[in-house]
């Protein structure tokens, strides 16, 4: 594999990693801060199983960090870039909503 191949796979095992909406969210909360798995229970409004499988996932595509505090594990970013990715990706939503909202005043107009 060469070194064009071996981005273009570590591009594509990331992006699969942010195909999961709590997963997505997770990240969000963790740009904000490092939190442990009780903290982000609440704050998703999600049981425990959920919020941990959701992270062990992260973990595995190295794209949160975690370390034990006693009996307490806290998570964060493992790379602060993600949070500008994420904000990025919201920019493209807000642009394609915008375009949208557009779209539907010219037809209202013709109407």
């Amino acid at each position: 594999m060469n070194q064009n191949q071996s981005i273009q796979q570590f591009k594509a095992d990331f992006f699969k990693a942010l195909s999961h909406p709590m997963r997505i969210r997770i990240l969000e909360v963790l740009s904000e801060g490092e939190q442990n798995v009780n903290e982000l229970q609440v704050i998703l409004g999600s049981e425990g199983s959920a919020v941990s499988q959701q992270l062990a996932v992260l973990r595995a595509k190295n794209l949160v960090n975690s370390v034990k505090e006693g009996t307490t594990v806290v998570y964060s970013l493992r790379d602060p870039l993600i949070k500008d990715l994420l904000d990025v990706a919201k920019q493209i939503f807000n642009n394609h909503l915008i375009e949208s909202i557009s779209l539907l005043e010219g037809i209202n107009k013709e109407i």
